[in-house]
């Protein structure tokens, strides 16, 4: 049995009685939280941690801002930083810790900021605004940044226009911090790309469209002079019954790679998925609602036997025992009230 100590990080928006990042106690073998402390903060709607542990970092109506991260997972404020833009809506960093690359859905802008080693901020180095338009008028055809991630070999940023219906793909020079545009990669018209994740090994992206409701898995090669991204499998996250006004939101995989977990807005499902990590491949394991209403954000529990739901609409979580081989999962216990929440991430503590 696993005795390590975790906690799940859950920010919201503040625009009501919230006031910031709620720190809950997690019981992996049963399935349980518990709600700790909320640490305030303005309209935390992404929150991402260093890879050394040490400093959490969250988007915040001012920009960003920073944490020390505690021994027992609580929250120190650290540092804040503008970001010469709109505020912000997905934080990734460099594997060194280096760097943290920030996305603007609102301006459609790519910000590129510079850390200290003691986890404050240094500076900007680098900001570029998409342009551009996308194929429908009815939607937000403008550009809208909804995600920045390195490819695993850190040499190039993707970034993931949900408006243009493409993939940014900009060569990082971590020497500068500067970054600069060598190749695009096109998605289907009116898909709206929203996220772009890499496995474990870095062969693999999976990229999740909002408005077509599929995951798309290239198979990725960067050593070469460009990069090298195949489409080789292309999965609805809905049942074939299920909502055409829905809209793919959420993508997270398990900490070992063998999982994915994907939700569906306006459908209120969720898809859990096995990961063959030789080829890439996604095989659907199951779709069903998440008893709620917008499924904003979704994660594993330490032992993937156990999902929680963020329910922005429903202001709850919903958490649920998955029966891989029967191919579903059942709800643990009642909703937990939570209000407006936006995004999560589970730490060990």
């Amino acid at each position: 049995m696993d005795k390590k100590k975790y906690v799940a990080y859950v920010g919201t928006y503040t625009h009501g009685s919230s006031v910031g990042i709620h720190i809950f106690d997690l019981d992996v073998e049963n399935g349980g939280m518990k709600e700790r402390r909320v640490v305030p903060i303005n309209n935390p709607s992404y929150i991402k941690m260093s890879h050394n542990g040490k400093f959490l970092y969250s988007i915040a109506d001012e920009g960003v801002r920073s944490f020390n991260v505690l021994p027992e997972g609580d929250l120190e404020p650290r540092d804040c930083i503008g970001i010469d833009g709109m505020r912000g809506c997905y934080l990734s960093t460099d594997q060194d810790d280096r760097y943290l690359f920030v996305a603007g859905w609102h301006d459609g802008k790519v910000t590129v900021l510079k850390l200290k080693e003691n986890g404050d901020f240094d500076r900007i180095t680098d900001g570029i605004f998409h342009k551009g338009l996308g194929s429908v008028a009815e939607r937000n055809f403008r550009p809208h940044v909804n995600c920045v991630n390195l490819t695993p070999d850190g040499r190039y940023l993707c970034a993931v226009d949900l408006g243009t219906d493409q993939i940014k793909i900009y060569k990082f020079d971590e020497r500068t911090g500067k970054i600069s545009l060598v190749d695009l990669l096109m998605c289907e018209l009116n898909s709206a790309p929203r996220i772009i994740k890499f496995s474990r090994s870095g062969n693999f992206a999976y990229v999740i469209s909002e408005l077509k409701n599929y995951i798309t898995v290239y198979r990725y090669d960067g050593s070469g002079k460009s990069p090298s991204f195949e489409l080789i499998q292309t999965v609805p996250t809905l049942n074939d019954y299920h909502s055409a006004t829905s809209a793919a939101c959420a993508l997270r995989f398990s900490k070992d790679d063998s999982k994915v977990l994907c939700t569906n807005a306006g459908d209120n499902t969720a898809g859990v998925f096995h990961v063959d990590r030789e080829t890439g491949l996604l095989e659907r394991i199951c779709v069903l609602p998440i008893s709620g209403d917008y499924p904003k954000a979704i994660d594993f529990f330490p032992d993937n036997r156990h999902i929680m739901s963020l329910n922005h609409e429903s202001n709850s979580i919903t958490v649920f025992e998955v029966h891989y081989e029967k191919k579903y999962f059942t709800m643990k216990g009642k909703p937990i009230p939570i209000e407006t929440p936006n995004c999560i991430l589970v730490s060990e503590v």
